[in-house]
């Protein structure tokens, strides 16, 4: 990683407890971000119903804010992560975090949908630089072989949010109007600017930071490969995801009051997922990522057999939220690795690319309903999209073998003239 730590610390207290508690506290205060960021992405799916009432639109019109949330992740992160390169982190962080307030209040105070729409956009520009910002300076603050794991505890922020933020704001929301949803997120992120202005420490900009050095990670064809596998492997779990409510009610049977269980179900994987994602990552990035792949592929591929029971059903949710977790953690780290010095903006895209599945997925999930397939056929789209995704990383794994030839062979000459270089 190209920045680094303050400096100002001594080197032989790097490796003290004291500063062991520090690491700590700081990855803490990035990883609550995260979780105000998770909750205010998934609290409307909840209260669309109560959202749709506010605002006087019916409920497929009022659906449109989570796609202006959407948008707003995939067009701000590579934008934001390309004009603040040579920002120092901790105050770009500080700065997302405003606007990500300033968005949530107007989403709190929105006087009708149009209102709303632009609201929900604003909230969702600071989503994607937000977490690729937090997870670079995670991990400029631990050792190499450490940094899976750094980066996968600042998204456990986004999986914990979908266990217990999003439930509450949810419940906040039913009870005390759509509005105090909101207003509580507004709350976390006042508590997330005040944690990161006093527990991160100072993590200047990459020397020699600039727009077109961010902007050039997107002529890297390894960076565009891994956004594939994030758009289409990814698009996989949206795909069952999307429609898990009726998949539980009609496909299986089971009541709507177990709905609400699923969805737990799925945080409880998403948790877990995301911090055996860190662990495996650190030990053999790519082929976790593989495996994250196959296996979410062949997860949804068994859905419509898990249908005959309740506990099946719960079984494979929570085992395809654990897979798709490991999933983001590994890209992630991926994306952070293949655009070189342009890290900040490889990390920030992570999510447009997953936004960008989000919207595929549930896109071709509604296509084979409509076609009278079933609720279980979404599933079966997203195992093929899982497929599709394993393609885009085999032929990642070739280009990989490729360059590390190219490179080999350029080296061979000079080691051939030069023998005392290999001493």
């Amino acid at each position: 990683m190209s920045a680094a730590v303050d400096v100002s610390v001594p080197p032989a207290s790097r490796t003290s407890p004291d500063r062991r508690r520090r690491v700590v506290v700081a990855i803490v205060a990035l990883a609550m971000g995260g979780f105000a960021i998770g909750t205010t992405e998934f609290v409307t799916m909840g209260l669309l119903p109560d959202i749709a009432d506010g605002v006087g639109v019916d409920i497929p019109t009022a659906g449109h804010v989570i796609s202006a949330y959407a948008l707003g992740v995939v067009v701000g992160a590579p934008v934001i992560a390309a004009l603040g390169a040579r920002l120092p982190r901790r105050g770009l962080l500080l700065g997302l975090m405003v606007a990500f307030l300033a968005g949530n209040v107007l989403s709190a105070t929105a006087d009708g949908n149009g209102a709303l729409l632009l609201a929900r956009f604003v909230s969702g520009l600071p989503h994607g630089a937000y977490f690729g910002v937090a997870s670079l300076v995670a991990a400029s603050l631990v050792a190499p072989e450490q940094r899976g794991r750094a980066v996968s505890s600042v998204m456990l922020g986004l999986s914990v949010a979908t266990v217990a933020g999003v439930p509450a704001a949810t419940w906040l929301g039913q009870h005390l109007g759509w509005r105090s949803a909101y207003w509580a997120v507004v709350v976390l992120a006042v508590a997330t600017l005040a944690a990161v202005a006093t527990a991160v420490p100072r993590v200047p900009a990459a020397p020699g930071a600039s727009i077109a050095t961010e902007l050039g990670a997107l002529r890297r064809p390894q960076v565009l490969l891994t956004l594939a596998v994030g758009v289409v492997g990814f698009g996989g779990m949206f795909a069952l995801y999307s429609y898990v409510a009726p998949l539980a009610t009609e496909a299986t049977g089971l009541s709507r009051g177990a709905v609400p269980w699923v969805l737990f179900a799925y945080g409880v994987g998403g948790v877990a997922g995301t911090v055996m994602g860190g662990r495996l990552a650190d030990v053999a990035l790519f082929r976790s990522l593989l495996g994250a792949v196959v296996g979410m592929g062949v997860l949804l591929a068994l859905v419509p057999a898990a249908t005959t029971t309740g506990a099946t059903l719960f079984l494979v949710v929570f085992l395809v939220a654990v897979a798709a977790s490991v999933l983001v953690v590994c890209l992630q780290l991926r994306l952070m690795a293949v655009a070189a010095e342009a890290r900040m903006l490889g990390a920030a895209l992570n999510h447009s690319a997953l936004n960008a599945a989000n919207a595929l997925g549930a896109w071709l999930g509604g296509l084979v309903i409509a076609a009278g397939a079933g609720y279980t056929a979404p599933s079966l789209v997203g195992a093929g999209l899982a497929v599709v995704g394993l393609l885009a990383l085999g032929w990642s794994a070739l280009l990989q073998r490729r360059e590390t030839r190219s490179v080999a062979a350029a080296r061979r000459p000079v080691l051939e003239c030069n023998p005392a270089a290999t001493s």
